[in-house]
């Protein structure tokens, strides 16, 4: 069992948690925890590795077991649409390749681009291939209409980040509402009550979602929606800057901004830069993803965890042996918060 000190029963610790805790990369810490041959890894850097990994409870599956079979032919297929447009995917992988070594399986991944000929191609050689299990993965989280012949495969099958009407298949998204909802509750209890979220684009699943949390949250705690604090942008740190400009020009600013991405985080603090305000004493902001720049911007950026790792690993501990074809419930994973240095109480109105 991988497992953090002090966590859930079941809640694994990954290579990402040992890399965070021993400063490092988590290709530093594969090849400590691998004694991987031929790498010029320092001492002091190995020492710190395996110190985290014991600190977290780590136990590597090559030494604690044996790899045990799972009812698979150990081949399980990955489809997804896009690899390169963002990081998700190659999170979800990660979490997903985890899991099936730990049961002796290996994963074989294929790019679609959902292209409606190379797409059934992919998965054809997919399966011809030999593999006993597909995971079928979309970047945008949204409900999708399958193709016939996903439905006609004979072998388990799970979406990840998508998820049909008829509730045919496991499938396991992000709990975008309930992230929306934390975040913006988190700058509530700071004592922010006039506070603006910059959106993504509108259309898409997640800004509605994160969206209809924010809006949540403020019923919640009894403050009144303000549409004039909502600004649509696009998830791009340009929009970030533009969005934060144009919310500064009202005549009652806000004290808080909920960036619903990173990088439109990252164009709201240049703009407030820009502008002679500091974070979080004249402006808190908080952010969503929790990419990797969040960390090093100054101050750190409070954001909220895309559980893509947890997702790829849900996704391969819920391949159904034996699918007989019933509803199954959509799974929806937390989006934890990450306090940073971003958010502090609001300024004294001036007198």
């Amino acid at each position: 069992m991988r497992r953090r000190k002090g966590s859930r029963p079941g809640e694994r610790v990954t290579m990402m948690d040992i890399a965070t805790a021993a400063g490092c990369s988590q290709a530093a810490v594969s090849f400590v925890l691998n004694n991987t041959p031929g790498t010029r890894i320092s001492q002091q850097t190995r020492d710190r590795v395996l110190e985290a990994a014991r600190a977290l409870g780590y136990v590597g599956a090559t030494y604690a077991m044996a790899a045990t079979y799972s009812g698979l032919d150990n081949v399980i297929g990955f489809a997804v649409d896009q690899l390169a447009t963002s990081p998700e995917a190659i999170v979800a992988i990660e979490g997903a390749r985890q899991a099936s070594w730990n049961s002796g399986n290996v994963l074989l991944v294929t790019q679609t681009l959902s292209d409606p000929v190379m797409e059934p191609r992919a998965i054809r050689a997919l399966t011809s291939g030999g593999i006993s299990a597909l995971i079928y993965m979309t970047i945008y989280t949204r409900e999708i209409e399958l193709p016939s012949y996903i439905y006609e495969l004979n072998i388990p099958t799970v979406l990840l980040n998508c998820y049909t009407a008829d509730y045919a298949f496991p499938a396991v998204v992000p709990s975008e509402i309930a992230g929306g909802q934390s975040s913006t509750r988190h700058l509530i209890t700071h004592g922010h009550h006039r506070i603006a979220t910059i959106t993504g684009e509108i259309w898409m699943q997640a800004a509605q979602d994160r969206l209809t949390g924010y809006r949540r949250a403020l019923a919640t705690a009894d403050i009144p929606f303000d549409p004039e604090l909502v600004i649509e942008g696009d998830w791009s740190a340009s929009a970030g800057y533009a969005s934060t400009m144009k919310l500064l020009g009202l005549k009652e600013p806000p004290t808080a901004i909920f960036c619903q991405n990173d990088r439109t985080a990252v164009g709201c603090y240049e703009a407030l830069k820009d502008a002679g305000l500091h974070i979080p004493r004249d402006m808190s902001v908080v952010g969503y993803d929790d990419e990797e720049i969040s960390r090093h911007l100054v101050p750190p950026l409070t954001t909220s965890v895309l559980p893509h790792l947890a997702m790829g690993q849900w996704a391969i501990e819920h391949l159904d042996p034996a699918p007989d074809r019933r509803r199954y419930p959509i799974a929806k994973l937390e989006c934890s918060l990450v306090k940073r240095r971003s958010v502090a109480a609001p300024p004294p109105k001036p007198q």
